[in-house]
């Protein structure tokens, strides 16, 4: 999941760990990806659910630099990526 934005992590040097959440009475799915240069304190959350044919629906990307209490949120892969681009130089 998300895969050009782990690349793009690790071409710019950073580090990252992954989690998978699955709530018992929501039925969305989370991803949870911490990633840092030298501690992980940056984060994304993609919200996720499952199509009736099976496929992997991303409902909502949430991004948070530095401890922000305030989440960025995007809709695709494609706009988490070009702010990325622009604010972790």
């Amino acid at each position: 999941m998300l895969r050009k934005t782990k690349n793009f992590l690790k071409a710019n040097g950073f580090h990252y760990k992954k989690k998978y959440l699955s709530p018992l009475v929501a039925p969305e799915n989370y991803y949870v990806l911490k990633f840092g240069k030298n501690h992980l304190n940056n984060r994304y959350i993609v919200q996720y659910s499952y199509t009736w044919t099976g496929r992997m629906k991303v409902t909502q990307i949430d991004l948070r630099l530095h401890g922000q209490k305030r989440p960025r949120v995007f809709v695709n892969e494609a706009q988490l990526l070009s702010y990325l681009r622009k604010h972790l130089k």
